[in-house]
């Protein structure tokens, strides 16, 4: 399930659009006429990008009469953020041992 969890959250991710909704609603919640004023798109398309943003989990959506109102579900990032963190840390220790390497040359080193 974590793995399928994944596949969409990044799947979902993946598009630039999707993207900024997602930084937007991490300001605050927002109907979906606000979400979309920015682009030049329709309403029926931005709501599609939300539909799948909603399917990978990522947002929540909470309906009062006619308007729709979505907000960023952050904990969902979690199990991504997790997953990229471990390259984080290979990246850290290669660039630590680099730093290590040209800060402390070895004697051989020197006389190369």
């Amino acid at each position: 399930k974590m793995s399928n969890n994944l596949d969409e959250v990044f799947m979902a991710l993946s598009d630039q659009t999707r993207r900024d909704l997602v930084h937007s609603l991490a300001e605050k919640e927002q109907t979906i006429s606000e979400l979309a004023a920015p682009y030049d798109m329709s309403l029926a398309a931005v709501s599609k990008h939300l539909k799948i943003l909603e399917k990978a989990g990522l947002l929540r959506r909470r309906v009062d009469g006619r308007t729709h109102y979505c907000s960023l579900r952050p904990e969902a990032l979690g199990h991504a953020l997790d997953w990229i963190s471990i390259y984080r840390r290979f990246w850290n220790d290669k660039l630590d041992v680099l730093d290590n390497i040209l800060t402390h040359p070895s004697k051989e080193n020197e006389n190369a």
